[in-house]
């Protein structure tokens, strides 16, 4: 199992960059390699990747949900093996801290590469500057699901 921890500084109050991380279908818009996601209930999210011309789709389960501090999940049944959780701080009244731990189980040989070669940690460092951009350049968030799990 390997491990990715990132953060970046986002300048919108704690409660807009939370809210708009509660809008998976937004996803695709910062997160490299994510076509498509569908929230099916309030705690199971279907997931459409691309990532080096490989397809998958596999379901993933928020196992907790707190607003404003974190929402964590876990992958179900299937070939993509991964739990994480993402963090919210305060810094301001105007800015917070988004935390992202990600723990996952590279599959075959290419993934395996791409791990060893820090792939995924960059990955995961540019999806988190994309999701500042995404939600600074909008100035407020697209929705929200305030919502406790």
């Amino acid at each position: 199992m390997s491990k990715v921890e990132e953060s970046v500084q986002v300048d919108v109050p704690v409660s807009s960059a939370y809210n708009q991380w509660t809008q998976f279908a937004s996803f695709p818009h910062f997160m490299e390699g994510v076509e498509r996601i569908e929230q099916r209930t309030d705690t199971l999210t279907h997931w459409v990747t691309k990532v080096g011309g490989v397809e998958r789709e596999f379901d993933a389960e928020i196992t907790e949900q707190i607003p404003d501090e974190r929402v964590a999940w876990t992958t179900l049944a299937g070939e993509v093996k991964q739990a994480g959780v993402v963090t919210f701080h305060r810094l301001d009244d105007a800015s917070c801290k988004v935390m992202l731990q990600l723990d996952f189980e590279p599959e075959g040989l290419a993934e395996n590469v791409g791990d060893k070669l820090g792939i995924v940690k960059h990955r995961i460092t540019g999806d988190l500057k994309r999701f500042k951009e995404y939600i600074e350049d909008r100035g407020r968030e697209s929705g929200s699901w305030r919502g406790e799990v």
